[in-house]
């Protein structure tokens, strides 16, 4: 990221950029710092903006061969496209041979490194992938933002806030245009002040219900279970989330088993250090062969509602239902 920086600094740019990976923030917010340099504001003859994988790669290279006019370059900025998982070549040849006036920007959620149009754009101009940022990073970036509007966070109200919010940066944007608005003259960020606005991400729910499944509160697991429905979820995307809890639940009581410090299995897990004390508590509420089960449970479940056994509402239901009446034994 720092590259594309320097090259905007310095107006030094490479023929093609692609910015791909799992943090949409940082790839829109780099795909627009990048059109603001190299376009004009309202210039619609040399920019050009393609979506979607119904490109027609010729038509691409005829409009990257054109002039610009009245304009030092012609930008074209392809983004979620899939050409980066095709066997497509005619784009990855043509990277050799970009005209000076032409700047491509290809921006993608996911790509194939071992493709002829990665490889083509590594050797050509710069690759950049925008992952999700480091709890430190996140913490200096929000801290920056309120700093901006005259507000100031303490740090355990900071790691309040992201537990609150999860560590998607655009989730946490959000989150922070509605903090600040709610706050008015306000100078320092309670935690009165995140619970008030700021709302839970669907891991936090999820993990809130398997708390109450541990505790056998199968009324409370249900109804968290039915506020999910109620905004939407789909059912088998709550059963994911509920499979994915137990696994990290699991693979935190393996690793605390095994003596491992809490940096090593914060790196190991991916769970967020501010995070990591709360997956440990609710870990120890489990027997291993419990959550072993509880696994087994989810995928065949997943399998019962593919089948058509089972409808994919009551198949959540069940289990949960299931894992909210035994009774579970601390270690």
């Amino acid at each position: 990221m720092k590259s594309i920086l320097s090259d905007i600094k310095n107006q030094t740019y490479s023929p093609v950029y692609l910015l791909f990976g799992e943090e949409d923030y940082l790839r829109r917010q780099y795909r627009d710092k990048l059109r603001k340099a190299l376009s004009a504001e309202g210039d619609t003859m040399n920019y050009t903006y393609f979506e979607g994988n119904n490109l027609n790669t010729k038509a691409v290279i005829d409009l990257a061969e054109t002039m610009p006019f009245m304009a030092e370059y012609r930008l074209i900025i392809i983004e979620n496209s899939g050409l980066f998982k095709t066997s497509d070549d005619t784009l990855a040849d043509y990277m050799k041979q970009i005209p000076d006036t032409t700047k491509f920007v290809f921006v993608e959620k996911e790509i194939d490194k071992r493709g002829r149009l990665y490889k083509a754009i590594a050797a050509a101009g710069r690759v950049v992938e925008m992952v999700h940022q480091e709890d430190e990073t996140l913490k200096r970036w929000i801290a920056k933002t309120l700093d901006q509007d005259g507000k100031r966070i303490q740090e355990h109200t900071l790691d309040y806030f992201l537990q609150k919010t999860g560590s998607d940066m655009s989730n946490i944007a959000t989150e922070l245009e509605k903090l600040i608005c709610y706050m008015g003259d306000e100078e320092i960020v309670s935690r009165d002040d995140v619970d008030a606005i700021c709302t839970n991400v669907i891991t936090n729910q999820i993990f809130d219900m398997i708390d109450c499944m541990a505790e056998q509160k199968q009324k409370q697991a249900l109804d968290y279970y039915k506020d999910l429905l109620a905004l939407k979820e789909p059912p088998m995307r709550i059963l994911y989330l509920i499979a994915r809890q137990f696994n990290l639940l699991l693979q935190v009581k393996e690793l605390k088993a095994a003596g491992h410090g809490n940096d090593t299995i914060s790196q190991k897990t991916g769970i967020r250090k501010y995070f990591l004390g709360k997956y440990m508590a609710q870990s120890a509420k489990f027997k291993r062969r419990m959550l072993k089960e509880a696994l087994t449970q989810c995928v065949m479940a997943e399998e019962q509602v593919k089948t058509g056994r089972l409808n994919d509402i009551v198949s959540v239901e069940m289990l949960i239902i299931r894992y909210s009446s035994k009774e579970f034994v601390k270690n």
